[in-house]
């Protein structure tokens, strides 16, 4: 790898340092706030379907196939609406995108929440997808190019936040509904509020200073990067991170997706997709699109109940997203990814062993209801109830048995510790995703690609997060009925075993680096994480800050080939 001088820090960069340790100004909090409701609609729109969908399947009496396939409606149109967001927000803008998703958002809301047939209902869901994917893709792009360099993954991450405290609002929501007459109706609804909140915001938010760039418009970004900033830096280091902005883009060509194919492009292109696809593959979405099921599976034994759970699993997340917020400027992007991976798999290793407790290694494909022996197993099969007086499996149909249910309370020892045993391995799981791999990957997708070619590539990354997302959707009730729901854990473990490896030597430290020298990392051959940024002299923060030479031309990062950090 090719050794960049490393320069002393100026006073300038100094006194910027000093003053922005504590906390950029108001006025980014503000733009991030308003950015990050797209986030939020993200969480809540992905997460009511979980209270939903079990109300919602009882009244239309809808089979597994069904339900997997309202779950993956938002998805499908995540996929659509995360990859063509790319191309429209490089032509139109970050700030036309947000407008138009949370438009979008308003009307899908309004057609889930009155819609009468099973097709309406996923065509409704299919429109908030189309927001969700745009969303996804450009509001961390949004903040990321918007926000100082030594509080990007905090900013960032907030987006996660937004995701996860939406994810907790729908399971409070869902909760309170969950036994009021056409509640369901209401859950949905209740999106439409954020959107009409950030489109009232839209007026103050200011468009990304790279694209006015792009645009010519030099004079707009210098005022919202002093914005940015504050008035405490020096107007000239504003000045150097302007010039370094364009310096970047004049030696780039205009962009188009065959550009990807190009080493320095489709290296980081290869990180950013494999990291998305892991999150998906992880099984986490499924975990929470259908945690009320999944603890039904448990022996939580009523909607309500295991709802209420949910909402633990979900303030979990965001708890463990806080903290991750706390801790991402230091310690750094790629250690957290190899905690989380690890923690991950340990919990998801337990959650299978929890369902030999509840289940059974039970394929879920008898014959007849009456060979199931467990309830979990009987209540997974779609022609069958559980019997507790009887501790029989009958058909739904069967007038023998007037107790019949879909409800699993646990009746002995074994069946208890199967089901607290799940829900702490389900919590652990949880935390350990928040911590890494529920945020890293949207952050480093921000972050690795040159400007020119960040949207599109970005666009690619996300869809592949949603075709990944919609794969696991669709298959996860089909899986636990033919390879048991403890397989289908394992399964996942698996995968992230494969992740964890991947990351280890695929995924290089970015934190403290300009967006203008991320990118170094991914030049010439070999692994990128054996590049490693090194630290200032004397300095107490991890940032690395371009300065100025004595010739006047502002220097590089120093990147050395080294040892993991």
């Amino acid at each position: 790898f090719a050794e960049l001088p490393q320069t002393e820090p100026s006073a300038d960069t100094e006194e910027t340092h000093s003053n922005m340790a504590a906390r950029p100004p108001r006025f980014v909090f503000f733009v991030v706030f308003c950015i990050t409701i797209g986030g939020l609609l993200f969480g809540y729109d992905t997460g009511v379907i979980s209270g939903a969908l079990v109300v919602i399947k009882d009244e239309w009496d809808l089979n597994s196939t069904q339900q997997e396939f309202i779950v993956g409606g938002t998805t499908l149109g995540a996929i659509v609406g995360g990859l063509f967001s790319g191309y429209f927000a490089d032509r139109w803008g970050r700030r036309t995108i947000t407008f138009l998703s949370s438009v979008v958002f308003i009307l899908g809301a309004l057609i889930m929440a009155f819609s009468k047939h099973y097709s309406v209902l996923i065509g409704g869901r299919v429109v908030v997808g189309l927001a969700v994917g745009a969303a996804s893709m450009v509001v961390p792009i949004y903040i990321g190019e918007l926000a100082p360099k030594e509080f990007r993954g905090r900013l960032v991450t907030l987006n996660v936040l937004a995701i996860t405290g939406g994810q907790l609002i729908a399971y409070l929501v869902s909760w309170g509904l969950a036994d009021v007459h056409d509640g369901w109706r209401w859950m949905f609804a209740i999106s439409a509020f954020p959107a009409a909140i950030q489109l009232c915001c839209l007026p103050w938010l200011p468009e990304s200073p790279r694209v006015l760039i792009q645009r010519g418009q030099d004079e707009r970004a210098h005022t919202i990067l002093q914005r940015i900033y504050g008035n405490k830096v020096p107007e000239s280091t504003v000045d150097d991170e302007l010039e370094s902005m364009r310096r970047s883009m004049r030696t780039e060509t205009a962009a188009s997706y065959r550009d990807l194919l190009r080493t320095v492009n489709f290296k980081p292109l290869i990180v950013a997709c494999m990291l998305q696809l892991m999150q998906q593959f992880s099984g986490f979405n499924t975990a929470m699109y259908y945690s009320a099921t999944i603890l039904k599976m448990a022996g939580f034994s009523s909607t309500k109940s295991a709802t209420q759970f949910s909402i633990a699993i979900a303030a979990t997340n965001m708890l463990m997203t806080i903290v991750a917020i706390s801790i991402i400027d230091r310690f750094g992007r790629r250690k957290l990814l190899l905690i989380s991976f690890t923690g991950m798999i340990i919990g998801l290793a337990l959650l299978g062993i929890a369902f030999i407790f509840i289940v059974g290694l039970v394929k879920i494909t008898k014959d007849t209801c009456g060979e199931y022996i467990k309830c979990g197993a009987c209540a997974l099969d779609d022609r069958c109830n559980w019997s507790p007086g009887s501790m029989v499996c009958a058909p739904k149909s069967s007038t023998l048995y007037t107790d019949l249910t879909d409800n699993c309370e646990p009746v002995n020892g074994r069946d208890k510790a199967g089901t607290w045993l799940a829900l702490a391995s389900l919590i652990f799981y949880v935390a350990l995703y928040a911590v890494g791999l529920g945020n890293v990957p949207w952050l480093v997708q921000s972050e690795i690609f040159a400007q020119g070619i960040r949207s599109r590539a970005g666009s690619i990354a996300t869809a592949t997060n949603w075709v990944s997302n919609f794969i696991v959707s669709v298959t996860f009730l089909t899986m636990t009925l033919h390879i048991t729901a403890s397989g289908t854990f394992w399964l996942y473990a698996g995968i992230l075993l494969l992740g964890l490896v991947f990351v280890f030597f695929m995924v290089p430290e970015t934190k403290g680096l300009k967006l203008e020298d991320v990118q170094k990392l991914f030049a010439g051959t070999g692994l990128p994480y054996r590049r490693r940024a090194v630290s200032r002299k004397n300095s107490q923060s991890s940032s690395v800050v371009g300065s100025r030479s004595t010739s006047g031309e502002i220097t590089n990062t120093q990147l050395l080939r080294g040892s993991q950090e």
